[in-house]
C-alpha cells in the first residue's frame, strides 16, 4: 500500500466516506467495514478514515444515519434453516419465535432421547439383575440340598 496521504479531504471523498458508512448501517455491517472499504479506495488508512467520519461528516449526516438505522431495523429478516433460499424471508419477531420453538424442541427431543437411553440402560440392568437372581436362586437351592443331605445324613448316622 502506499504512504498514508497527509493532504486534505475533499467534498468527493467526504461523500463517498458518508455512502459507504450509511450503506454499511443499512445493511447491518459495521463503519470500521466501512472504513476499510473507503481507506482501499482512497488510499487512506482505516484510523484516518474513522476520525474524519467521527470528527467531520458525521455530523452533516445525522438525519441519514437515524434513516440508515431505521432502515436497518425496518428490513432486517432472518431466512429459516428449513426453507430454502428463494422461499419469502420471516420477521425478526417471527424467527425469534421459531427459535424459541425450535430450543424447546431440541430439549423436548434430548428429553426424549435421555429418557430412552435411560429405559435401555434399566433394561439391561433388570437383566443383569435377573441372572444374578437365577444365580442366587440356584446357590439357594444348592445349599438346601445340602442341608436336606446333612440332616438326612445324621438321621441316619443316630439312628432317628
Amino acid at each position: 500500500m502506499d504512504a498514508p496521504r497527509q493532504d486534505a479531504w475533499k467534498d468527493e471523498e467526504d461523500l463517498l466516506l458518508a455512502t459507504t458508512v450509511l450503506k454499511h448501517i443499512r445493511e447491518g455491517k459495521t463503519q470500521l467495514e466501512a472504513f476499510q472499504e473507503v481507506a482501499e479506495q482512497l488510499h487512506r488508512t482505516p484510523a484516518a478514515c474513522g476520525f474524519r467520519w467521527n470528527a467531520t461528516v458525521r455530523k452533516e449526516y445525522q438525519k441519514e444515519i437515524q434513516e440508515a438505522k431505521n432502515s436497518r431495523k425496518a428490513t432486517r429478516t432472518i431466512y429459516s434453516s428449513s426453507k430454502s433460499s428463494d422461499d419469502a424471508p420471516m420477521s425478526l419477531d417471527a424467527a425469534i419465535s421459531f427459535l424459541k420453538e425450535m430450543r424447546s424442541k431440541q430439549f423436548e427431543d434430548y428429553g426424549k432421547e435421555n429418557l430412552e437411553t435411560q429405559l435401555k440402560k434399566l433394561n439391561e440392568d433388570n437383566e443383569k439383575l435377573r441372572e444374578e437372581l437365577k444365580q442366587w436362586e440356584a446357590a439357594w437351592n444348592e445349599m438346601d440340598k445340602l442341608v436336606h443331605w446333612v440332616r438326612e445324613k445324621r438321621k441316619s448316622e443316630s439312628g432317628v
